[in-house]
């Protein structure tokens, strides 16, 4: 299996450039085990999305309307659903009212009058928020065009990037090519947005299991104060060095708790949908967290700056 690590360098005008790039042999970087050590770690929270109606309301919270990053969904509650066991998120064409609407405005988020796609995004802010462990989870993605879905973090202080984004999972194209991503981002000193990026062709997956998009398969996070160790099904995908990925002030976005989010996005970096039947599903099995015993709070406030 082939791995594009890249450090990257994109500016907050799209500007892209990469320090450096390498290709990793999968087999080199090695196999997690599966399971995970009851004698080291604890299940401190979980999600098994095993009660049928909308997702449970104290571990997480919707984003609505459009968001962030020119897409195309109108992100509304109505689209994630508990159902048989699974978190379900929906993609559909369908027309929604943009309820920030405002005619004539600059903002690309207030000046479309309707979205021609919807879609649902779920997150844990203020409510569960954790400062390393290993975080598992277990889903099966959509591979149609147009299809953005992720598991990821960010940081609980600070704008983005300043404040660290953890991509456990993301599935997009680049120049037309399906990807499987891994990632962390934080703030660059030049001001822009500093990546430590692994990206997978997702052709690897298909050559060795044509029915891969078909599974459901576990992500998995190992996040300790040194590092970060993104596997999936047991592959390591990347493995960031927490003593480099620290912002120009010297703060370390990412010795800080983070909330998790799941979202299903449609267009942008998910490529054109308006050829790809609709609706699509992104479905969740569960989300775990598993800690150490204390290792929330390891870290002071006061040590975040070393």
């Amino acid at each position: 299996m082939r791995t594009i690590k890249t450090l990257c360098l994109i500016g907050l005008t799209s500007f892209a450039s990469c320090a450096a790039s390498r290709h990793v042999s999968m087999s080199a970087a090695g196999r997690e085990p599966a399971t995970i050590d009851s004698t080291v770690y604890e299940l401190v929270w979980s999600d098994e999305f095993d009660v049928d109606g909308k997702p449970d309301s104290r571990n997480w919270s919707y984003e609505t309307g459009f968001v962030r990053n020119h897409e195309l969904q109108y992100y509304q509650p109505s689209n994630a659903m508990v159902k048989g066991g699974l978190l379900v998120i929906e993609g559909r064409r369908e027309n929604v009212k943009n309820q920030a609407y405002q005619p004539g405005s600059g903002d690309w988020r207030k000046n479309r009058e309707y979205a021609e796609y919807s879609s649902a995004s779920i997150n844990t802010r203020g409510k569960r928020e954790f400062l390393y462990g290993i975080f598992e989870v277990r889903a099966r993605i959509d591979p149609a065009k147009g299809m953005w879905p992720a598991i990821w973090t960010l940081g609980v202080s600070g704008d983005w990037p300043a404040n660290g984004e953890i991509d456990i999972m993301e599935y997009y194209r680049i120049n037309g090519e399906p990807l499987i991503l891994a990632n962390a981002a934080w703030l660059h000193p030049k001001g822009g947005v500093m990546w430590d990026e692994a990206k997978i062709p997702f052709a690897d997956f298909q050559a060795k299991d044509p029915e891969w998009a078909q599974k459901f398969h576990i992500w998995k996070m190992d996040w300790t104060e040194d590092y970060i160790r993104i596997y999936l099904d047991g592959e390591l995908l990347n493995e960031i060095d927490l003593k480099q990925a620290k912002n120009p002030d010297g703060y370390h976005p990412f010795r800080q708790p983070h909330y998790i989010l799941l979202n299903l996005a449609l267009g942008s970096n998910g490529g054109d949908p308006s050829d790809t039947e609709f609706p699509r599903k992104y479905e969740v099995d569960y989300v775990r967290v598993y800690q150490r015993e204390g290792e929330s709070k390891r870290i002071e406030t006061t040590d975040l700056n070393r």
